[in-house]
């Protein structure tokens, strides 16, 4: 049955995803996801969110090497922000297309006199071969179980940005965004803007509605350039009504703060609360109570060693998290299967070796099993920081999932790190003091940079239990279950 379902799968192309429901959040437990009956998290390590709009990025190899690293998360840009080369100290950056290089929704006009090499935008009209390249990445990320984030949005920090946008009056034909950059994103400042984001986002939704494996985030950073929130909810609004006479209906994303910040009043149709450069686990805990998913969907300015990266996405997961996507600045055109050797300079990291780490914690806590006789599902773990019955030594720090005490996921990590985001803290054992309930527990410490496993099992009366870990060269996660063989 399963090799006929598969087959299927493999032949059937859009028209297969027509007939699936789309990523959902998961009915148990609304902080993690549904995808093709299966519940789970997002992992991704991607591009720097050009790889549609860039023409010169070659996205069919890029998907393919995702989907080769096990990993299932992207994100793109829609085109109607781009940046200059060096924006942000980035070499070889796929937002920043050559000279005429650059696709948008938006076709062309026959006017010469964009600002970077070409003619100008008719904000009027649709680009074909846009959508035509817009849909075939969504398509070759579906064959691969790859979930696209369709950034609607983009902020212009500054000039620079703003001066390359088809929104600015000066790149269109139409006569209209004669605004400062701050307005660009506004109900009533827009300068004739808004009715053109709309028809934008009415016309990608639509274009994109077959497809199960994506969602949309209505701005990438909105708390930069004048984003104001009644503008975000109006495109919350008009993405759930252009959606709602089509046969689907996708989640939508808000972007609501760098590092971390309360959510106090979410917009009724935001299902996914995305952070950049997350501090977990406060950024988790400070929002579970909303019962939605909790996304840290770009990292970097931490250094370029793996270690940073890697300990922070076991700590965003293993707070409560479900979605974690790192900026991988590995991928640039001409290197779509992430072998680009980036300079020290670069605001983050990437690597092949850390893909390959975000894989192992990916199949870490999809794999999770509860109570050995029952086989509960991981999406019975929620954040349980009272096993611990006192804080570990001052250079490590513990995150922790549990199951009604009958199992828990544990991460150690360190608490600072060099200044490259390589290892601070000498590697050692550490001893842990754990409230557990009474029984037969065992589980197996696990290196989450190899996956390689160290069994623990045990007898215990109950009341406080000390464990200690196998020598921590950088990090450690620990599976533990009660009733286990």
């Amino acid at each position: 049955m399963k090799i006929k379902w598969l087959l299927l799968f493999l032949v059937a192309g859009p028209s297969f995803y027509a007939s699936a429901a789309p990523l959902m959040l998961c009915s148990d437990n609304p902080h993690y996801f549904v995808f093709r009956g299966r519940n789970g998290v997002l992992i991704g390590s991607g591009e720097h969110y050009g790889a549609v709009l860039n023409l010169d990025f070659d996205f069919k190899k890029y998907l393919k090497q995702l989907g080769a690293d096990g990993l299932n998360h992207t994100r793109t840009f829609s085109g109607a922000y781009c940046e200059p080369l060096g924006a942000f100290n980035i070499a070889s950056n796929t937002l920043a297309p050559a000279a005429s290089r650059y696709v948008t929704p938006w076709a062309r006009s026959p006017v010469a006199g964009y600002a970077n090499g070409g003619n100008k935008f008719d904000l009027d009209r649709w680009d074909p071969a846009y959508f035509a390249r817009l849909k075939e990445f969504v398509n070759e990320a579906a064959r691969r179980r790859v979930i696209v984030e369709m950034n609607l949005f983009c902020p212009f920090y500054g000039e620079e940005q703003w001066r390359l946008s088809p929104m600015n009056a000066a790149n269109n034909v139409n006569q209209v965004g004669k605004v400062a950059r701050t307005n660009v994103y506004t109900l009533d400042k827009s300068g004739g803007l808004l009715p053109v984001q709309d028809k934008m986002v009415q016309k990608i939704v639509s274009e994109l509605n077959s497809f199960d494996n994506l969602y949309f985030e209505i701005c990438n950073e909105p708390y930069f350039g004048g984003v104001t929130i009644e503008w975000q909810h109006h495109i919350a609004d008009s993405i759930a009504a252009t959606e709602r006479s089509l046969p689907k209906q996708h989640l939508i994303s808000q972007n609501i703060a760098n590092h971390k910040a309360k959510v106090s009043s979410p917009h009724p149709m935001i299902s996914i609360l995305n952070f950049h450069y997350a501090a977990p686990p406060e950024t988790v805990g400070m929002n579970y109570g909303l019962q939605r998913a909790i996304g840290d969907n770009e990292t970097g300015f931490r250094g370029t060693k793996d270690l940073v990266y890697r300990s922070e996405a076991w700590e965003f997961i293993l707070a409560g998290g479900s979605l974690f996507s790192h900026l991988d600045y590995s991928f640039t055109v001409g290197h779509e299967q992430g072998d680009f050797v980036y300079p020290a300079s670069q605001p983050g990291g990437g690597t092949r070796e850390l893909r390959r780490q975000f894989r192992i914690l990916k199949n870490f806590i999809e794999t999770f099993a509860g109570q050995a006789s029952e086989r509960q599902p991981f999406v019975r773990l929620k954040p349980d920081f009272a096993l611990l019955a006192e804080p570990l030594p001052s250079v490590w720090s513990a995150t922790v999932l549990g199951d009604a005490s009958r199992a828990y996921a544990i991460y150690i990590g360190p608490k600072k790190f060099a200044k490259d985001g390589g290892m601070q803290a000498r590697p050692e054992k550490v001893t842990l003091r754990l409230n557990l309930a009474a029984g037969k527990w065992s589980g197996a410490w696990i290196d989450p940079r190899t996956a390689g496993a160290t069994g623990e099992s045990f007898d215990h009366a109950g009341g406080v239990k000390e464990l200690t870990t196998p020598e921590i060269q950088e990090d450690m996660a620990l599976r533990l279950v009660r009733g286990g063989k």
